[in-house]
């Protein structure tokens, strides 16, 4: 079995962290399913995953694909595609690749909890399944320079 490696943003950075978990090419009843949680502001994009077209020998492969099996009750997920250089920590370190981006962004006015679960194919035909349980707050004040961090930019 080939070891899948979640990708997750932390703190506004892109980090490719390492799972205990393994997955193999079955169908997806026989897979593990991931649990995470997320925060986000009341109406703002708030990236859940990122992956990118990376096989498993650091050769580029086809664009990983995002499939919501469960979707959101008080929001909506949005995919983007686009380009980023991996952590020097990551296997494939500091290559520029390209990357499937996604976004969960609340209903205008919602506070609460949301919940979205999705796959994630990567470019060696890998599937992983996350489940992503999200608390929505209030949208804060903007302050000076707060534009660049909102939004789907990856």
């Amino acid at each position: 079995m080939n070891a899948v490696r979640p990708l997750v943003l932390v703190a506004g950075s892109l980090l490719f962290a390492a799972s205990a978990a393994t997955f193999a090419a079955t169908p997806a009843l026989a897979q593990t399913t991931i649990t995470k949680s997320e925060s986000a502001a009341s109406g703002k994009a708030v990236r859940l995953a990122i992956a990118p077209n990376l096989k498993k020998d650091c050769s580029a492969g086809p664009m990983p694909e995002f499939k919501v099996t469960v979707a959101p009750k008080n929001g909506a997920t949005i995919s983007r595609t686009g380009k980023q250089k991996t952590p020097a920590t990551y296997r494939c370190p500091n290559k520029d690749v390209a990357v499937q981006a996604l976004f969960y962004q609340s209903n205008a006015n919602f506070t609460g909890a949301d919940e979205v679960t999705f796959e994630i194919k990567n470019a060696d035909g890998q599937v992983q399944t996350q489940n992503i349980k999200i608390t929505v707050g209030p949208a804060a004040a903007k302050k000076d320079g707060d534009a660049k961090k909102e939004g789907t930019d990856l």
